[in-house]
């Protein structure tokens, strides 16, 4: 199969169905038969094989179009597992400016104390990153949009100046999902995905995966054996049911995504609209060049900072202020506030997060009603934020 909508239902699926279940059951035991396997693949569901998990790990990698994957009990585990499985004491790392504020937090705070370091590059200057690379250099990590700012690396070249010096690229895909990108196409290692977001897409499970080169799978399973960062098999059946819709939640948000910033950007109240899909965007001719759809994700400033962002947030009426992304239901924060709160205000300003930026996950309502509601609250706010 290779059709991404048929793929997110299909793949991976059992066979012969058991009992005839149309969907995979969920298979709530810890422990299975044993028949000789060695540790690593003993029936077990720290392991990460049971059936949930395999028919997940299929799926996925046909979704990305990857050798294998493996899903894991959230984004950050797969972060994590990946780095500290690829990286070891003395080594060094690549990585973009502008990075998820997990991401950067585990960077910059606790893989030094583990001996590992890592230079920070500019993605939109390849000429640049060689001054960066050390002996001890073994990878390459970016994002395919950066949290919150949409911005899009230039990611042929990270692929091709990579595979020059022998890196690992790996790339964070939770923004667009394997719908509208998939990096390996382009010559990624490794793709990550918060599971959480647009692969669940109903705000209702904790998940994260990784796909690429079944030899690094492989690895970074084994490790996460040790961590014990195993998907639990009711999250993993949720987490199944909902990427069944990947396809048609992810065009759809699409859609909306693109109307509501085309109509952001010429409102008079909002300064600043962060979307790939605006000619306005300084990658858009990249991103329109390498990606299906320009996502659901925006970030935009609303004229008079922080008080009135906040006021802004409280005249909405259909989004709801949270920290997450990718559900059915449009979710909206300040980033400064909340998602990148663990960062320093110096680190937070390095990687242009003002404190009255919003970031807003377009979700399934019907995009009239979220026009109209953004519109009204924009109206409202010059009281809200005087009064």
């Amino acid at each position: 199969m290779s059709d991404r909508s048929t793929d997110a239902i299909h793949a991976g699926a059992q066979s012969p169905r058991p009992e005839g279940a149309v969907v995979t059951p969920i298979y709530q035991a810890s422990n299975y038969e044993y028949h000789g396997e060695g540790y690593h693949d003993v029936g077990y569901a720290r392991l990460s094989n049971t059936p949930n998990h395999r028919v997940l790990g299929e799926r996925i990698a046909a979704l990305e179009g990857t050798e294998d994957a493996l899903a894991l009990a959230s984004g950050m585990a797969a972060i994590s597992g990946t780095l500290l499985t690829l990286l070891s004491a003395g080594d060094h790392i690549l990585a973009q400016d502008t990075l998820y504020g997990g991401t950067t937090g585990l960077l910059a705070h606790d893989l030094p104390r583990f001996g590992i370091s890592h230079s920070v590059i500019d993605p939109q200057d390849p000429a640049s990153w060689a001054d960066a690379v050390t002996p001890a250099t073994r990878a390459m990590y970016v994002e395919t949009l950066t949290n919150p700012l949409c911005q899009v690396a230039d990611l042929e070249a990270v692929a091709d100046f990579a595979r020059e010096r022998g890196l690992i690229t790996i790339i964070d895909n939770t923004f667009a999902s394997p719908i509208n990108f998939r990096p390996a196409e382009i010559g990624f290692d490794l793709v990550i995905e918060s599971c959480t977001k647009y692969m669940n897409g109903h705000n209702d499970v904790i998940a994260g995966s990784v796909a690429g080169r079944a030899d690094l799978v492989r690895r970074i399973k084994l490790f996460n054996d040790h961590l014990g960062g195993s998907l639990d098999p009711h999250a993993a059946f949720l987490l199944e049911r909902g990427m069944k819709t990947l396809d048609v939640r992810v065009r759809r948000q699409t859609e909306s995504a693109t109307r509501i910033a085309r109509l952001l950007e010429d409102h008079p109240g909002v300064t600043t609209v962060h979307y790939p899909g605006l000619e306005s965007h300084a990658q858009h001719e990249r991103a329109a060049r390498m990606f299906d759809g320009f996502g659901g994700m925006m970030a935009f400033e609303v004229a008079g900072g922080v008080e009135r962002a906040e006021a802004f947030l409280a005249a909405l009426t259909i989004p709801t202020v949270a920290a997450s992304l990718g559900g059915a239901e449009s979710l909206i924060v300040r980033p400064a506030a909340a998602v990148h709160s663990g960062l320093t205000p110096e680190e937070r300003e390095r990687s242009g997060v003002t404190e009255g930026l919003i970031r807003f996950s377009v979700g399934l309502e019907a995009a009239d009603d979220l026009i109209a509601d953004l519109e009204a609250a924009l109206e409202r706010v010059p009281a809200a934020a005087s009064g």
